[in-house]
């Protein structure tokens, strides 16, 4: 099965090429096909999704895999959220997003410091597709005071995982996959493709 992944990020298709390598399915870059990516102009995580699926699959005339996806930080009151990629002003700055974060947090007490990434990941059959099938996922954690590994992407060296105590950003792919909030939501997107073809 052949799907257009409804992204631009490099990181982002490594990451979901990884987590579907076992199930047959062929993720295909939006870009590859000369697809650009679709303006985020929804006010919630999965409106986006929906946006970003229905723009690359209309293009492409493929099935389509989108996500949206955040880090979400209580002492900011859920900030960065939507506006994860961009929260420095310029999209995809990964370093700047994080010095802005870590320059907004610096009086917040270690005791306050809870986050969690929150993704979901939406598949449209086609463009006009009635009943997209959505899945979401959780990653628990806080945010630490300065980056520690070299993994990853975007805001994974800031954010730690208390179970294991290690950053995002430490983790070998197997268990970062396991413990993401895209794996969680792939897992669970993977649950509800596997009930509607029993």
């Amino acid at each position: 099965m052949k799907l257009v992944l409804a992204s631009s990020n490099p990181g982002k298709l490594t990451e979901l090429r990884e987590l579907l390598a076992d199930t047959g399915i062929e993720l295909i870059a939006q870009s590859d096909l000369g697809v650009d990516d679709a303006e985020e102009t929804a006010t919630t995580f999965v409106e986006n999704a929906l946006l970003k699926a229905r723009h690359a699959s209309a293009a492409s005339g493929l099935p389509a895999l989108a996500d949206d996806s955040g880090i979400c930080v209580d002492a900011l009151g859920g900030a960065p959220g939507l506006y994860s990629a961009r929260y420095s002003g310029v999209h995809g700055d990964a370093q700047a997003n994080i010095d802005k974060l870590l320059t907004a947090m610096a009086d917040v007490p270690d005791s306050q410091r809870a986050a969690h990434f929150y993704a979901v990941i939406v598949l449209l059959r086609h463009a006009d597709d009635p009943q997209p099938i959505i899945a979401e996922g959780v990653w628990p954690g806080r945010i630490i005071r300065e980056r520690r590994g070299t993994g990853g992407f975007g805001y994974n060296p800031v954010f730690l995982d208390e179970d294991h105590g290690l950053t995002a950003a430490e983790m070998d792919t197997e268990l970062k996959n396991r413990l993401s909030h895209r794996g969680r939501a792939l897992a669970a997107l993977r649950e509800k493709l596997l009930a509607q073809l029993r």
